[in-house]
């Protein structure tokens, strides 16, 4: 599913692995609406895609405040009368430390304010003109850390990462997300799924300080691929560059 006619909205896209997923989407030929909280910095990220004569259209929006998305419907119904793809890719990790028995329950709220709640904000607010889609798709940006599989095998990394009640919950309650939607938006051949982009040199993974030698493009493809997927396509799942995350 690509080409001129497709209207894809991307949340968090003024930089990492949003601006190159509204980046990939744009090259496809999608007209591109780039979600962002930050005026500044969302028209800053629209300039530098139009540079590349990719067709993008800025557009306010805080997930994590219902009148902005109230207000972005309202342009996304006005505009263009319904929509293609969602990627619902704005995310925040909190305070990288939240461990059981110590966690500040005000920041893990912030994160599934965002992760979570600022989901099921803004698709039940596009959800109508999703459903106006001859072919709609949304993908969830999750974590290959929301996989409670590899956080249990002593064999994974991820088993060595302190506990954290916040980020990773967050990302493994939105995996349950997807497959709600998923089921609900099944009859109007809406597919959702879950993205695990992988760790990117990013600013969101920087903080970490640590070393990631994959870039925000390689991120972006697994979640270009779930957009862009035919009417035979899985729904309901979780997928990186490799194929199906076990949940």
């Amino acid at each position: 599913m690509n080409g001129t006619d497709t209207v894809a909205l991307v949340t968090g896209a003024n930089k990492g692995i949003g601006h190159e997923t509204a980046r990939q989407l744009g090259a496809l030929g999608m007209t591109v609406l780039l979600g962002a909280r930050d005026p500044e910095r969302r028209d800053a990220a629209v300039a530098a895609l139009r540079a590349e004569s990719l067709e993008v259209h800025p557009l306010t929006l805080d997930v994590a405040d219902d009148e902005s998305v109230r207000a972005a419907a309202e342009r996304v119904g006005d505009r263009f009368g319904r929509l293609d793809v969602l990627v619902n890719n704005a995310g925040i990790s909190g305070d990288a430390r939240q461990p059981p028995g110590a966690a500040d329950l005000g920041g893990v709220r912030a994160v599934f304010e965002t992760n979570l709640f600022g989901v099921v904000r803004v698709t039940d607010a596009m959800l109508p003109f999703l459903a106006k889609s001859a072919a709609g798709r949304v993908v969830n940006v999750s974590s290959g850390t929301a996989s409670m599989t590899h956080m249990n095998d002593p064999d994974h990394h991820f088993t060595g990462m302190p506990g954290n009640v916040a980020y990773p919950v967050s990302k493994t309650a939105l995996n349950a997300l997807t497959v709600q939607y998923a089921k609900h938006l099944r009859p109007l051949g809406v597919l959702v799924n879950a993205a695990a982009p992988g760790a990117c040199d990013t600013d969101f993974a920087r903080h970490l300080g640590l070393a990631f030698p994959r870039t925000a493009a390689q991120g972006a493809a697994v979640v270009v691929r779930l957009a862009t997927l035919g009417a035979d396509g899985p729904t309901g799942g979780f997928f990186d560059e490799n194929g199906p995350v076990p949940w």
